[in-house]
């Protein structure tokens, strides 16, 4: 355990941000769920621009790559362009 004032201050800071990233990644995951099982093209799309938006919060925080959040772009993109 850390003894320095500092360390102590650090392990709490690490924690809560830590819990908020879990938050918001949880979050955004259920938003494509919800995507992904949306079959009106409108409401997809709606909801693309809500999605894609939430995840690229989530590359610029560092919470996921840049890359893994460029691919869930495009894939969920695809995914909405296909749908009648």
């Amino acid at each position: 355990m850390a003894n320095h004032k500092s360390a102590l201050k650090r392990i709490r800071a690490n924690e809560a941000k830590r819990l908020r990233n879990r938050y918001q990644a949880k979050t955004t995951r259920t938003f494509i769920k919800r995507l992904k099982l949306t079959s009106d093209k409108v409401e997809a799309q709606e909801l693309l621009k809500k999605v894609t938006s939430m995840i690229d919060k989530l590359a610029k925080k560092n919470i996921i790559h840049k890359n893994n959040a460029s691919n869930k772009k495009s894939k969920l993109t695809k995914l909405v362009n296909s749908l009648a």
